[in-house]
Parts: C-alpha cells; structure tokens; sequence
C-alpha cells in the first residue's frame, strides 16, 4: 500500500487540527492550554502524524516550536482541507435555507463604506438572514487573508502578475481619483479651479508611500506646483471624512466613494483635473477554491450594483 493510501486509513484531522494550533502558538504547552487538553496529548497526536508520514514535521529553536518543510506542506494541505470542510457545511446551510448563510468579504476601508456597503445594502434587503463579515486592510493584508483562506472573496484593485498566478480577477469598475471637499466649501461652488489655488489650504492626506499620498504627490509636480504642507497626516479614511465634513479641509479620494453613496452626501468632487490613470477594481478569489452559493450571492449582487449609473450631484 502506497504512502498516499496509508494517509487516509491513518491521518486524522483531530490531529491535523492539534499541529495548527501548536504552529499557530509557537509551543506544545500553549497549545494543550488552548485546546483544552494535556501536553502529553499533544505530543501523542504530532507523533501519530510523524510516524503516518514517516517524516518529522516539528522543531525546537530558539524562537520556540516551529513548523520544518514537511510540517510546512502538511500545514498548507490541512489549511485547505478544513476550509473545504466548512465550505461543504456552508453550502448544506444553504440547500437548507436559501435565504440564509454567512459570506466573508475582504477590502480596503474606504471600498468598505461605499462599494461594498451598497452591495451589503441591495443583498441583505432581499435576504435579511444573511451575515456578512467585512475584513478591511490595505493590499498586502487583503493578499494575506484571501491566501489564509480567512475570506471568500476580495474587493479591490487588481494585485500584480506575481500574484495573478494564484488569483482570479473578475473586472467590476475603474476607478480613477478625485480632490474632494465638503458640500459646504466655497471651492464646491467653483466650476473651475486651478490647481495653484488649492496650495494654501488644510490638507489632509494618508502617509508618505501609501497609494493616495503617491497620487497627490503626481499630481502636484504634473501641474507645476509643490507639495503643499499637509496639516493632517492619517491613513484613517474615517479621519478623512469627518475632517472634510467640517468644510475646513480638502483631500484626495478614490472616486468610488463619491458613486456609491452609502457614504456622506455632503463630500463633493472638485473640478480638478489629477493626471492618473483608472485603477481597476473587481472581484478577487483563488483559483483553486470553489465559491460557496453564498458567496456567489454576493458576487452576483456586486456586478448589479457596479453597473448602476453613477447619480446625478
């Protein structure tokens, strides 16, 4: 009998579990403390791994337990075998009760309080049993969970083709940038503005390296002026929008967040033009994982509301 066979009379996914967990804590005692069982347990059941595999999987160092390239392997197939698992619970949850289920969304902060909450919107009125589980983060972190298997899909701009080996990319919208100010600005009013005009006023902006701020920093040397001094500084587009409403402030803003207005009213774009190209932004999911009916739900809902006409300001 081959190794391939023996696995599936022997390997258990108790034990399969036990190995996550000592992995994910750095320590078999932290591990029995987490589980709630004894240290010898676990011990048991790494051992009953090893000798299924015929291969050691673990080692000490001096940063505590971690996995060695084998228990790395057997680490990737186990992450995709539960998440297998509960994507087959899922979808009897959903042969069930169509109008239920849970679907979990990854995306950037600001795609969370415009795009993705309009799709929120639209789906759960229709199935007002849904749960929906929004995980924000910038593109590195979206990348991580998506790859974890935390999420089952992402909303964002499209990654590189490094990642494109590994990921289905489905176009949704382009997405360019715009200044924007509150309702209530005296620049709102303007039909024109040039961007000269603008250096004198209370900016606030993300870091230095982040996307926005790159674009802002274009967009200045493109018209010839330098880069005003920004009086807030703050990756928190939560920040951002409550220091716009005040009328006091102007930044720069993705132009989804004025088109899927689950965001504030009183935000408006600015008649300025910003040398960008449009950024792409869809729907992302791994090749090699099949979408839960839920899931798809949500992604047929997204492609409704990426198709309806941006309303009239």
């Amino acid at each position: 009998m081959q190794l391939s066979d023996r696995i599936g009379l022997r390997l258990k996914l108790h034990d399969l579990h036990v190995l996550m967990t000592v992995v994910q804590v750095g320590s078999m005692s932290k591990a029995a403390t987490h589980l709630n069982t004894t240290q010898p347990a676990v011990s048991r059941s790494i051992a009953v791994l090893e000798r299924a595999v015929g291969v050691r999987l673990l080692e000490r160092n001096s940063h505590g337990i971690e996995p060695t390239a084998y228990g790395r392997a057997l680490l990737n197939g186990g992450v995709a075998a539960f998440d297998d698992l509960r994507q087959a619970v899922r979808n009897i949850e959903f042969l069930a009760d169509p109008t239920a289920g849970e679907v979990r969304i990854g995306c950037t902060p600001l795609l969370a309080a415009s795009f993705v909450s309009a799709v929120i919107d639209r789906l759960s009125r229709r199935n007002p049993r849904m749960v929906f589980h929004v995980v924000t983060g910038y593109v590195e972190t979206l990348h991580r969970e998506l790859g974890g298997r935390n999420v089952d899909l992402l909303i964002a701009r499209r990654f590189g083709p490094t990642a494109e080996e590994r990921l289905a990319f489905e176009f949704l919208f382009d997405d360019s940038s715009v200044v924007a100010a509150c309702a209530q600005s005296p620049w709102a009013r303007r039909r024109r503005i040039d961007f000269a005009e603008l250096l004198k006023e209370s900016w606030v902006l993300p870091p230095p390296g982040s996307e926005i701020a790159s674009i802002a920093m274009e967009a200045f040397r493109a018209n010839g002026v330098d880069y005003p001094r920004t009086t807030v500084v703050t990756d928190s587009p939560h920040a951002r929008m409550s220091l716009l409403a005040t009328g006091r402030f102007v930044t720069i803003l993705p132009a989804s967040v004025l088109k899927f207005p689950a965001i504030r009213a009183e935000i408006r774009a600015l008649p300025v033009h910003l040398p960008r190209a449009n950024v792409p932004n869809g729907i992302i999911t791994l090749k090699t994982r099949t979408i839960s009916p839920v899931a798809q739900l949500f992604i047929d809902c997204a492609r409704e509301v990426a198709k309806t006409p941006e309303r009239r300001k």
